[in-house]
């Protein structure tokens, strides 16, 4: 009897732990976890299950924005799971708050949140068991990748119902369907060129600068160093970036592309000499001015980057007035 009471007393102690775990997950998709319940039922054997952990800080006088994004893009992946037909207790998902459960962190030598980490059925997490936030960022249908290629276990992203998409489309074909019904005896605005162009130029400036890298990735705006409090707003890693860096990297482009008009406008339009001059001295300065900048944010992410020497090169006043002295000859040519 012993015996048989030695053999099944593992087995008991599982079944506790997973009838503990479903009946938490029955109330709660993420279970909320502090340092007894993260060591007794994620560290501690036997275990038949996964357990995907954040670790995050919540609370708001530790002022994580991040941390914010990823709880709520992390409940849309729990909920998904939680209530969709193929739900079972082979995987479930907790969250430990660093001021609920400060000594797990100090446990895991962890120093960063969020933190996305995978606690395998069987031994213990390996390298590719932390999710790189930095580089696939923290989108729901992300981690449910992370999460297949883990677990084994697919999970059917389901957002729940966003009207703002709808709402503003039939706010714009209201818009237009009131200004073709205003002016329907004069649609000559349909066909103005500047309009259209303008239009055109908007959207490649979003592209080039990454926004739909952003809506598939969904990276973080920026990134908070929680020891020093430095907010980083351009990413490291030539593999990632931030979603405030395509704002920077967008305005950068902005001005390169003012400045080109401005050079155009200069040499094409009828205006006297005398503005003529200043709109291309103004131009050659924002195309030197902001493509030195962009140059600068391509140096930081891709190192060795063939212009990082052209970047390094301090420009002397004194070239610097001959160039732009000698560009203006070139372009607006002095009457006699």
């Amino acid at each position: 009897m012993s015996l048989i009471s030695t053999h099944l007393a593992p087995r008991m102690v599982l079944s506790e732990k997973v009838n503990q775990l479903m009946e938490w997950a029955s109330k709660r998709s993420v279970i909320r976890m502090n340092g007894d319940k993260f060591r007794r039922l994620v560290k501690a054997p036997p275990r038949n299950y996964s357990v995907i952990v954040m670790f995050t800080a919540l609370q708001p006088h530790r002022q994580c924005v991040v941390c914010k994004q990823a709880d709520e893009e992390y409940q849309i992946l729990a909920n998904s799971w939680r209530y969709s037909s193929a739900f079972t207790n082979k995987i479930f998902f907790a969250m430990v708050d660093f001021d609920e459960g400060s000594d797990v962190f100090q446990m895991l030598n962890m120093n960063s949140a969020p933190t996305f980490i995978n606690f395998p059925a069987k031994g213990k997490p390996k390298r590719g068991d932390t999710y790189e936030l930095q580089v696939r960022g923290f989108a729901a249908e992300q981690l449910a990748r992370w999460v297949a290629d883990r677990t084994d276990v697919s999970i059917r992203v389901i957002r729940p119902p966003n009207y703002a998409g709808p709402l503003m489309l039939g706010l714009l074909l209201a818009v237009i369907g009131g200004l073709v019904y205003l002016r329907g005896s004069n649609l000559d605005f349909l066909y103005n060129k500047t309009g259209w162009a303008f239009a055109a130029l908007c959207f490649v400036l979003a592209m080039t600068s990454g926004q739909m890298w952003n809506h598939i990735r969904g990276p973080p705006y920026a990134h908070k160093n929680p020891h020093t409090g430095q907010v980083n707003y351009i990413h490291g890693s030539s593999q990632a970036q931030f979603v405030a860096e395509t704002h920077i990297v967008l305005l950068f482009n902005g001005g390169v592309t003012l400045g080109m008009v401005l050079l155009h406008e200069a040499a094409t339009s009828d205006m006297d000499v005398g503005k003529r001059k200043i709109m291309c001295i103004a131009g050659i300065g924002l195309v030197v001015l902001f493509f030195s900048w962009l140059l600068s944010v391509f140096r930081s992410k891709y190192h060795g980057y063939p212009y990082r020497k052209w970047v390094d090169t301090s420009f002397k006043v004194s070239t610097l007035k001959s160039f732009l002295k000698e560009v203006v000859r070139w372009l607006i040519p002095t009457e006699d």
